[in-house]
């Protein structure tokens, strides 16, 4: 079938192969053959406490029989609300091997949306840290089918003196939990586990069910995405074939939450399963981030732009030794050139022998899907797509392909594209599409081009699109041009309405150290963008931010500021405007 679909990439793959055989069973099973294999070998770090593959076995069989004793049922929900800990991964992998689907949410969510998230998966178990007890106990007659509430602390993984300085410090913070809350504390839990004698085990097949994730809600509604088995197990054999310099003794920090695609997919499971070790980092800022690349000496990295913009500006990297890194990862939100040029000068000046490398990819497909090449890079583009992955460009609200060089919708295919929305057949059916080439296509509502050469250039979402004077302006694409200016850190772009253009652009922009946020500077900008930005793309109007608001994952959020740009005129966002 795949010769029926034009692949140009496929020219360009260098020693990467084309195509990959994936592991025939569930996520757990490919994580344990490694476990089998170097059962001595440090599967995670957590805050200078090591645990062995062997003993992470022993701990995913203990919680796998405690939810087995606490009444959870293979293809039941077990909502995991936790950041990247120990306890985490383990009842992540647990819940899988024996048999039920796990629901991944991020902790610093409202009532409401935990609320939301407990009732859309049907959850009937949840696990999450004592700091985060108040919001279920708020919720927890809104929330029918929760049956049984695990509650943990950081400090149940910790070494005894970092435990006791945690108890002196960070845990006083935290609300004494009431005696007789409606939980049982994650101790208790384990306890239970290990005195269940009954059947816990349960075999499921590669494309059933497995995890739930949920999209970001920055362009539209908030949906569970329902993804199997192999959509995780491909990932992991795809990002590994794309590496050929990994190797098995390779460190990664994760950084990246786990209830996040690009966090579980690539900075957990992937290493997990092909026995490579993962830093987990539950909290971070750009400080202790620096401090953390420094102290753990990792082979590979991978965040959002923001992040590398922060990692820059500390000053604890200024003569850091990176010659350690083999792989630094971007995605989940567009690497300016500016940008990679800033980065990758930085990573040459620190001893690293490699460049940032752009991806691309949905939650709808776990996390990327398409990642630059080791061996071959074209400015501005996220890369080709991975073995086995297909991409095609599409007029937006149709099938047709269009050629090489011209815009249209990203569309997907391959093994790591989701089952569906959770519970939203309409939905599924608008976004999961049978072509004429008789492949499923997931159509990303985001725009791209692609070029003779099958690399990938994406634009922006179609959502998100300013339409001005008649013009299509895209944000994403003056982003790129305003970064550029000597003047700018970091910019975002919105159109406001206005009843004679329709919309007007607005830019908030973040300024380099040096700059001052006054008219002389405004006008610096201004006549940078005339000399780079057509006409009808102007700015009307630049706002000076101290920093921009960003998503729970670091992505820009920019509906934010449409909302707040809004209520200063008793409006509705102009994205919905132009919807």
């Amino acid at each position: 079938m795949a010769d029926t679909v034009k692949a140009p990439w496929l020219n360009n793959y260098g020693s990467v192969p084309k195509t990959l055989e994936y592991f025939d069973g569930t996520m757990w099973e490919m994580v344990e053959e490694a476990a089998n294999t170097r059962p001595k070998h440090t599967a995670y770090d957590f805050m200078g406490k090591s645990t062995t593959y062997g003993k992470f076995k022993e701990n995913v069989y203990d919680c796998a029989r405690a939810l087995r004793a606490a009444g959870v049922k293979p293809n039941d929900r077990v909502t995991v609300c936790m950041p990247n800990c120990p306890q985490a991964v383990v009842m992540f992998y647990a819940i899988n091997l024996m048999g039920a689907v796990s629901n991944m949410v991020h902790p610093l969510s409202s009532e409401n949306e935990i609320m939301f998230y407990l009732n859309v998966s049907k959850s009937v178990c949840a696990l999450t840290l004592d700091q985060f007890y108040h919001k279920f106990e708020a919720i927890r007659e809104k929330t029918p089918a929760l049956k049984t509430l695990v509650i943990t602390s950081v400090k149940d993984e910790l070494k005894p003196l970092l435990k006791l300085g945690y108890g002196l410090t960070e845990g006083r913070k935290i609300p004494k939990l009431p005696k007789d809350g409606g939980y049982i504390t994650w101790k208790k839990f384990i306890a239970a586990g290990k005195s269940y004698s009954g059947e816990f085990v349960c075999h499921k097949d590669k494309n059933e069910p497995a995890t739930i994730l949920y999209s970001g809600g920055t362009t539209g509604t908030t949906k569970g995405i329902l993804l199997s088995n192999l959509n995780l197990n491909a990932l992991s054999a795809q990002v590994i074939s794309a590496n050929p310099i990994y190797d098995k003794d390779d460190k990664i920090l994760s950084v990246m939450p786990i209830f996040h695609g690009f966090g579980l997919g690539v900075s957990i499971h992937t290493f997990l399963s092909n026995c490579g070790r993962c830093v987990l980092v539950p909290r971070f800022t750009p400080k202790t981030y620096a401090h953390d690349i420094l102290k753990t000496r990792c082979n590979f990295i991978a965040g959002v732009p923001t992040l590398y913009e922060a990692l820059l500006r500390q000053p604890e990297m200024k003569n850091a030794d990176l010659s350690c890194l083999k792989g630094v990862f971007s995605g989940g939100d567009t690497l300016t050139p500016e940008l990679k040029k800033r980065f990758d000068a930085f990573l040459k000046d620190h001893g690293a022998k490699i460049t940032v490398r752009e991806g691309y990819g949905t939650t709808e497909c776990v996390t990327a899907s398409c990642l630059t090449p080791l061996h071959l890079y074209k400015e501005g583009s996220i890369g080709q797509p991975f073995a086995d992955t297909y991409y095609k460009i599409v007029e937006v609200g149709t099938n047709i392909e269009v050629p090489y060089g011209e815009e249209g919708e990203i569309c997907i295919s391959g093994p790591t594209v989701m089952l569906g929305y959770l519970d939203n057949p309409e939905e599924t059916a608008n976004t999961l599409r049978v072509h004429g080439d008789g492949r499923t296509w997931l159509h990303t509502g985001d725009l791209g081009v692609m070029d003779e050469d099958g690399f990938i250039y994406f634009r922006q979402r179609i959502k998100r699109m300013i339409i001005t004077s008649g013009y299509n302006v895209y944000p994403s694409q003056l982003e790129n041009v305003l970064e550029g200016c000597e003047a700018v850190r970091l910019a975002c772009v919105i159109g406001v309405p206005d009843p004679y253009k329709m919309q007007k652009i607005k830019v908030f922009a973040v300024l380099k150290d040096g700059f001052e946020p006054n008219d002389d500077t405004r006008e610096l900008i201004k006549a940078y963008c005339r000399k780079n930005i057509a006409r009808y793309a102007m700015p009307y109007e630049i706002e000076f931010r101290d920093e921009l608001p960003t998503t729970l994952v670091g992505k820009v959020a920019y509906r934010v500021l449409e909302e707040e740009e809004a209520a200063k005129r008793g409006e509705k966002p102009a994205a919905a405007i132009a919807k």
